[in-house]
């Protein structure tokens, strides 16, 4: 294994981290969570940069960067529903992308990496579980969802786009 990819499985630790300190929702605790989460989002840009940078791009840490994302997301979602922040179904609908787009990967000769749309998505989930778990004032409550609400939005059309251009390729 490559540094990219020790950096990829290092984000992991933020998991059992966030669970915990999330587990009580006091705001010294939501503060050290959201530090843990940034810090673990910021791998996600640090391993894929050094994976170009050092020509160490590999099929194990295209496989393995999006699955540790998943995870790393759906821990603190997790913790938004048991709080009842968020509703249940956006949070399915991001589940199910991520399952749909994991069964595809499985089908295909050879992994595509992340592309604009996906991207896209990943800094929005990033910036809205960020808002959310952040002890922000009553007021930001509302701009706080509609950045969930916006983050599951391009989760369904980064998902449809990713699975698009492979189905058209295959009709003709």
């Amino acid at each position: 294994m490559n540094l990219p990819t020790w950096i990829t499985l290092s984000r992991l630790l933020g998991v059992p981290l966030l669970f915990f300190f999330l587990q009580d929702p006091s705001d010294r605790h939501r503060l050290i969570a959201l530090g843990i989460f940034l810090l673990a989002a910021g791998t996600d840009w640090l391993d894929g940069y050094l994976a170009r940078k050092l020509n160490q791009v590999s099929d194990l840490g295209k496989f393995l960067d999006p699955l540790v994302d998943k995870l790393l997301v759906f821990a603190p979602f997790l913790i938004l529903l048991q709080w009842g922040v968020i509703p249940a179904w956006g949070v399915f609908l991001i589940l199910a992308r991520e399952m749909a787009i994991a069964g595809w990967r499985v089908n295909q000769t050879t992994i595509s990496g992340a592309n604009i749309w996906g991207k896209l998505k990943t800094v929005v989930q990033i910036a809205a579980i960020s808002c959310l778990i952040a002890p922000l004032p009553e007021t930001w409550q509302f701009w706080t969802l509609c950045l969930f609400w916006l983050a599951v939005a391009l989760t369904l059309i980064s998902g449809c786009l990713y699975i698009w251009p492979t189905t058209i390729a295959v009709e003709t």
